[in-house]
């Protein structure tokens, strides 16, 4: 299961965010998508998840266009935003309870993904009782009741303590993944492609593999980011 985004361009008044991007994210790949701020990293996701149109440019998602009423490919595709967006007055489960049945999804997923973060034991818990990676393993647990062919994830790693990042890590195995993230150590760890944007547009697309070290990686980003 990929995804195609073909000359993606996003108009803000005089702003361009995005200009005639194209990328292609292959099924079963891990592309880890840098960039220094206002580059375009989010809008993209965004426009990936649904949440916001392209002004000009398509998405397909195996081969089928991704249109604003297009729910059967949408439910394919699961974003996890860097702000959490827990409901604070409602716990864990009740969280969960409540985009289960927007999705039509059965209560009985909620004690799994519950197990699979390793949260159940809080799950009559507030959100606002929990550490920022609690919080953001929540956030995973929704995405995962419906269980996405395709995750798009925003900086999934910022903040997280050792336990919270293997989990993470975890969930992006036997998946295709585009994951925005600043940490240059964790692209090369769990990506097999690296993209940088920058302005809006893609200035470097390799596999990660072809990286000869962290220092290698950082050096060509100082030379393609202007």
């Amino acid at each position: 299961m990929g995804l195609h985004a073909d000359s993606l361009s996003k108009q803000y008044g005089p702003f361009t965010a995005l200009d005639g991007v194209d990328l292609e994210v292959g099924s079963g790949e891990r592309v880890g998508l840098l960039g220094p701020n206002g580059s375009g990293k989010t809008t993209m996701l965004r426009i990936l998840a649904g949440l916001n149109s392209p002004t000009t440019g398509e998405v397909t998602i195996d081969g089928e266009q991704y249109a604003p009423d297009a729910y059967g490919v949408r439910r394919k595709v699961g974003y996890v935003a860097h702000e959490t967006m827990l409901y604070d007055n409602l716990t864990a489960r009740e969280n969960l309870a409540f985009h289960a049945e927007l999705r039509g999804v059965p209560e009985d997923r909620i004690d799994d993904v519950l197990e699979l973060v390793d949260l159940r034991h809080r799950a009559s818990s507030l959100p606002r009782e929990f550490s920022h990676g609690m919080k953001k393993r929540l956030s995973l647990a929704r995405a995962e009741l419906d269980p996405p062919q395709i995750l798009l994830m925003d900086e999934p790693f910022s903040g997280l303590d050792q336990f919270s990042t293997e989990t993470v890590k975890e969930l992006l195995t036997d998946r295709t993944v585009l994951l925005v993230t600043h940490e240059f150590e964790v692209a090369l760890d769990v990506c097999t492609r690296i993209v940088i944007l920058d302005k809006g547009e893609v200035v470097h697309d390799v596999p990660a593999e072809s990286v000869e070290s962290l220092p290698a990686l950082r050096q060509t980003y100082r030379e393609v980011v202007r």
